[in-house]
Protein backbone atom coordinates (compact mmCIF):
# COMPACT_ATOMS: atom_id res chain seq x y z
CA UNK A 1 0.00 0.00 0.00
CA UNK A 2 2.02 3.28 -1.03
CA UNK A 3 1.54 6.31 0.56
CA UNK A 4 1.83 8.94 -1.57
CA UNK A 5 1.93 12.97 -1.57
CA UNK A 6 0.63 14.63 -4.68
CA UNK A 7 1.42 18.24 -5.95
CA UNK A 8 -0.85 20.13 -8.59
CA UNK A 9 0.88 23.36 -9.65
CA UNK A 10 -0.01 23.68 -13.15
CA UNK A 11 -2.55 26.01 -13.09
CA UNK A 12 -4.27 28.70 -10.81
CA UNK A 13 -5.33 26.67 -8.91
CA UNK A 14 -2.71 25.48 -6.38
CA UNK A 15 -3.56 21.91 -4.68
CA UNK A 16 -1.65 18.98 -2.50
CA UNK A 17 -3.35 15.29 -1.18
CA UNK A 18 -2.23 12.36 0.58
CA UNK A 19 -3.70 9.39 -0.39
CA UNK A 20 -3.04 5.49 0.33
CA UNK A 21 -2.96 2.61 -1.91
CA UNK A 22 -4.63 5.48 -4.36
CA UNK A 23 -7.78 6.41 -2.16
CA UNK A 24 -7.65 10.42 -0.87
CA UNK A 25 -7.22 10.72 2.59
CA UNK A 26 -6.54 14.43 2.71
CA UNK A 27 -6.30 17.30 0.50
CA UNK A 28 -6.21 21.30 0.48
CA UNK A 29 -6.84 23.71 -2.31
CA UNK A 30 -6.14 27.10 -2.83
CA UNK A 31 -7.84 29.15 -5.83
CA UNK A 32 -5.81 31.85 -5.44
CA UNK A 33 -3.59 32.87 -8.86
CA UNK A 34 -0.05 33.43 -8.92
CA UNK A 35 0.28 32.32 -5.05
CA UNK A 36 1.78 28.94 -5.88
CA UNK A 37 5.34 30.61 -4.17
CA UNK A 38 4.10 31.63 -0.91
CA UNK A 39 1.72 28.99 -0.27
CA UNK A 40 2.50 25.16 -1.92
CA UNK A 41 5.11 24.22 1.21
CA UNK A 42 2.44 26.08 3.34
CA UNK A 43 -0.48 23.36 2.22
CA UNK A 44 1.46 20.62 2.61
CA UNK A 45 2.91 21.61 5.75
CA UNK A 46 -0.89 21.53 7.16
CA UNK A 47 -2.09 18.91 5.36
CA UNK A 48 0.61 16.44 7.26
CA UNK A 49 -0.81 18.25 10.41
CA UNK A 50 -3.92 16.94 9.71
CA UNK A 51 -5.18 14.24 12.52
CA UNK A 52 -6.24 11.81 9.36
CA UNK A 53 -1.95 12.23 8.18
CA UNK A 54 0.96 10.29 9.16
CA UNK A 55 4.32 11.94 9.54
CA UNK A 56 5.71 13.21 5.91
CA UNK A 57 8.78 11.35 6.18
CA UNK A 58 6.13 7.62 6.01
CA UNK A 59 5.70 8.58 2.39
CA UNK A 60 6.78 6.15 -0.27
CA UNK A 61 6.62 8.92 -2.95
CA UNK A 62 6.12 12.38 -4.45
CA UNK A 63 3.60 12.58 -7.33
CA UNK A 64 3.77 15.84 -9.64
CA UNK A 65 1.79 17.24 -12.38
CA UNK A 66 4.65 17.64 -15.32
CA UNK A 67 2.79 20.19 -17.33
CA UNK A 68 1.81 21.42 -19.87
CA UNK A 69 0.06 24.48 -18.15
CA UNK A 70 1.72 27.85 -16.39
CA UNK A 71 5.84 28.01 -16.42
CA UNK A 72 6.03 29.57 -13.21
CA UNK A 73 3.59 26.80 -11.21
CA UNK A 74 4.84 24.12 -12.95
CA UNK A 75 8.76 25.19 -11.67
CA UNK A 76 7.28 25.67 -8.15
CA UNK A 77 5.26 22.08 -8.23
CA UNK A 78 8.41 20.59 -9.05
CA UNK A 79 11.23 22.07 -7.40
CA UNK A 80 9.04 21.36 -4.29
CA UNK A 81 8.47 17.76 -5.54
CA UNK A 82 11.82 17.15 -6.19
CA UNK A 83 13.17 18.83 -2.81
CA UNK A 84 11.18 16.61 -0.64
CA UNK A 85 12.22 13.86 -3.00
CA UNK A 86 15.73 14.37 -2.20
CA UNK A 87 15.32 15.07 1.52
CA UNK A 88 13.50 12.32 2.16
CA UNK A 89 15.26 9.47 -0.57
CA UNK A 90 11.82 9.20 -1.82
CA UNK A 91 11.15 8.45 -5.65
CA UNK A 92 9.77 10.95 -8.28
CA UNK A 93 6.79 10.52 -10.11
CA UNK A 94 5.08 12.64 -12.80
CA UNK A 95 2.18 12.29 -14.69
CA UNK A 96 0.85 15.23 -17.16
CA UNK A 97 -1.61 17.86 -16.75
CA UNK A 98 -3.96 16.52 -19.21
CA UNK A 99 -4.77 13.08 -18.10
CA UNK A 100 -4.72 15.06 -14.43
CA UNK A 101 -7.33 16.79 -15.58
CA UNK A 102 -9.30 14.71 -17.81
CA UNK A 103 -9.36 11.35 -15.18
CA UNK A 104 -12.29 12.84 -13.24
CA UNK A 105 -14.61 13.62 -16.27
CA UNK A 106 -13.82 10.00 -17.81
CA UNK A 107 -15.45 8.45 -14.80
CA UNK A 108 -18.16 10.33 -14.83
CA UNK A 109 -21.69 9.12 -16.59
CA UNK A 110 -22.19 10.31 -19.80
CA UNK A 111 -24.74 10.25 -22.15
CA UNK A 112 -24.97 6.88 -24.07
CA UNK A 113 -24.75 7.62 -28.06
CA UNK A 114 -24.74 6.00 -31.31
CA UNK A 115 -21.51 7.63 -31.62
CA UNK A 116 -18.62 6.89 -29.38
CA UNK A 117 -17.52 9.76 -26.89
CA UNK A 118 -14.06 10.98 -26.82
CA UNK A 119 -13.05 13.82 -23.93
CA UNK A 120 -10.91 16.39 -24.78
CA UNK A 121 -9.25 18.55 -22.25
CA UNK A 122 -8.28 22.80 -22.71
CA UNK A 123 -6.11 24.26 -20.66
CA UNK A 124 -5.61 28.47 -21.22
CA UNK A 125 -2.71 29.18 -22.93
CA UNK A 126 -3.41 32.75 -23.34
CA UNK A 127 -5.33 34.64 -26.70
CA UNK A 128 -7.00 32.11 -28.43
CA UNK A 129 -4.32 29.45 -27.70
CA UNK A 130 -4.71 25.96 -25.54
CA UNK A 131 -2.78 23.65 -24.50
CA UNK A 132 -5.07 20.20 -25.10
CA UNK A 133 -5.34 16.23 -25.97
CA UNK A 134 -7.99 13.63 -26.79
CA UNK A 135 -8.49 10.55 -24.85
CA UNK A 136 -11.15 8.23 -25.19
CA UNK A 137 -13.51 6.63 -22.33
CA UNK A 138 -10.37 4.25 -20.64
CA UNK A 139 -8.31 7.02 -20.58
CA UNK A 140 -5.86 5.85 -23.80
CA UNK A 141 -4.77 8.83 -25.64
CA UNK A 142 -6.64 9.09 -28.91
CA UNK A 143 -4.45 12.61 -30.25
CA UNK A 144 -1.34 13.66 -28.39
CA UNK A 145 -1.04 16.59 -26.12
CA UNK A 146 -0.25 19.98 -28.06
CA UNK A 147 -0.77 23.75 -28.58
CA UNK A 148 -3.85 24.84 -30.82
CA UNK A 149 -4.93 28.26 -32.00
CA UNK A 150 -8.50 27.72 -31.53
CA UNK A 151 -10.86 28.55 -34.24
CA UNK A 152 -14.49 27.36 -36.13
CA UNK A 153 -12.54 24.21 -37.91
CA UNK A 154 -10.76 23.30 -34.76
CA UNK A 155 -11.44 19.51 -33.77
CA UNK A 156 -13.85 18.95 -36.46
CA UNK A 157 -12.63 15.75 -37.97
CA UNK A 158 -12.66 14.18 -34.44
CA UNK A 159 -16.84 16.58 -33.89
CA UNK A 160 -17.51 14.16 -37.07
CA UNK A 161 -17.08 10.89 -35.66
CA UNK A 162 -17.95 11.29 -32.04
CA UNK A 163 -19.43 13.64 -29.40
CA UNK A 164 -16.34 15.51 -27.59
CA UNK A 165 -16.66 16.32 -24.01
CA UNK A 166 -14.52 19.81 -23.43
CA UNK A 167 -13.68 20.73 -20.09
CA UNK A 168 -10.35 23.32 -18.45
CA UNK A 169 -9.79 26.21 -17.82
CA UNK A 170 -9.62 26.87 -21.75
CA UNK A 171 -13.00 25.82 -22.49
CA UNK A 172 -15.02 28.97 -21.93
CA UNK A 173 -13.31 30.97 -24.63
CA UNK A 174 -13.89 27.68 -26.95
CA UNK A 175 -17.81 27.83 -26.24
CA UNK A 176 -18.80 30.75 -28.80
CA UNK A 177 -15.82 29.44 -31.53
CA UNK A 178 -17.07 25.56 -31.77
CA UNK A 179 -20.47 24.90 -32.42
CA UNK A 180 -20.79 21.63 -34.03
CA UNK A 181 -23.87 19.53 -32.79
CA UNK A 182 -21.37 17.06 -31.07
CA UNK A 183 -19.60 18.76 -28.94
CA UNK A 184 -20.23 19.16 -25.17
CA UNK A 185 -18.97 21.68 -22.50
CA UNK A 186 -18.30 21.44 -18.60
CA UNK A 187 -17.67 24.05 -16.66
CA UNK A 188 -15.63 24.54 -13.53
CA UNK A 189 -12.84 21.48 -13.86
CA UNK A 190 -9.44 22.10 -12.68
CA UNK A 191 -6.52 19.52 -12.44
CA UNK A 192 -6.40 18.78 -9.12
CA UNK A 193 -3.98 16.68 -7.00
CA UNK A 194 -6.61 14.54 -5.37
CA UNK A 195 -7.18 13.38 -8.98
CA UNK A 196 -3.55 12.59 -9.79
CA UNK A 197 -3.61 10.37 -6.64
CA UNK A 198 -5.20 7.58 -8.10
CA UNK A 199 -2.95 7.93 -11.52
CA UNK A 200 0.01 7.77 -9.00
CA UNK A 201 -0.48 4.76 -7.62
CA UNK A 202 -0.70 3.04 -10.80
CA UNK A 203 2.62 4.56 -11.74
CA UNK A 204 4.04 3.18 -8.09
CA UNK A 205 2.90 -0.12 -8.71
CA UNK A 206 4.52 0.11 -12.35
CA UNK A 207 8.06 1.42 -10.48
CA UNK A 208 7.18 4.16 -13.15
CA UNK A 209 9.88 6.66 -11.46
CA UNK A 210 11.80 9.86 -13.11
CA UNK A 211 15.40 10.70 -12.49
CA UNK A 212 15.00 13.27 -9.99
CA UNK A 213 18.23 14.86 -10.22
CA UNK A 214 17.62 15.95 -14.27
CA UNK A 215 13.36 15.76 -14.23
CA UNK A 216 12.29 19.18 -15.96
CA UNK A 217 8.48 19.98 -16.62
CA UNK A 218 6.74 19.15 -19.87
CA UNK A 219 6.14 23.08 -21.05
CA UNK A 220 5.31 22.68 -24.15
CA UNK A 221 6.01 26.27 -25.53
CA UNK A 222 9.24 28.35 -24.20
CA UNK A 223 8.71 30.69 -21.49
CA UNK A 224 8.68 33.89 -23.20
CA UNK A 225 9.47 37.22 -20.73
CA UNK A 226 7.43 40.58 -21.32
CA UNK A 227 9.41 43.57 -21.59
CA UNK A 228 7.71 46.99 -19.29
CA UNK A 229 6.83 49.80 -21.78
CA UNK A 230 8.30 52.11 -19.35
CA UNK A 231 11.62 51.72 -17.30
CA UNK A 232 11.45 51.79 -13.88
CA UNK A 233 13.79 53.98 -11.87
Amino acid sequence: MAKILSIETSTGVCSVAYSENGQVVASKELYQINSHASNLTVLIEELFELDSTPEMSSIDAVAVSSGPGSYTGLRIGVSTAKGICYALNKPLIAIDSMHILAFPITQQQHDSSEIPIAFCPLMDARRMEVYTAVFDKDLNILEKISAKIIDEESFSSWLNQYKMVFFGNGADKCKDVINHKNAQFIDDCHPLAKNLAPLAESYFNQEKFEDVAYFEPFYLKDFVATTPKKKMF
